[in-house]
């Protein structure tokens, strides 16, 4: 997925990420949560799409999502409507 891409949807700089990756940090409660959903829907689409399909859906504009991108609504921790979304995109709908 990328770390400006996890910055964006956790609302926190690429640094951040980064030593959250290395050990050296841990996120929040709030980010734990948002970091936890964005990979099982990550996770999800990896079983029948490209890391480049999976990344350009995240960023997309999606009418399940009242043409939110996935990523905003992550941010706005709408996690069921983009794991539905997802589930959809998987589904072909």
């Amino acid at each position: 997925m990328g770390k400006q891409l996890l910055s964006f949807i956790i609302g926190r700089d690429p640094k951040s990420v980064q030593r959250w990756a290395r050990g050296e940090a841990h996120p929040r409660e709030r980010e734990e949560r948002i970091l936890r959903n964005a990979f099982q829907v990550y996770a999800l689409l990896d079983q029948v799409e490209s890391d480049h399909t999976i990344r350009a859906w995240f960023m997309g504009m999606n009418p399940q999502l009242d043409d939110e991108s996935p990523a905003e609504a992550l941010a706005a921790e709408q996690f069921r409507d983009v794991t539905a979304a997802a589930r959809a995109f998987i589904s072909g709908g």
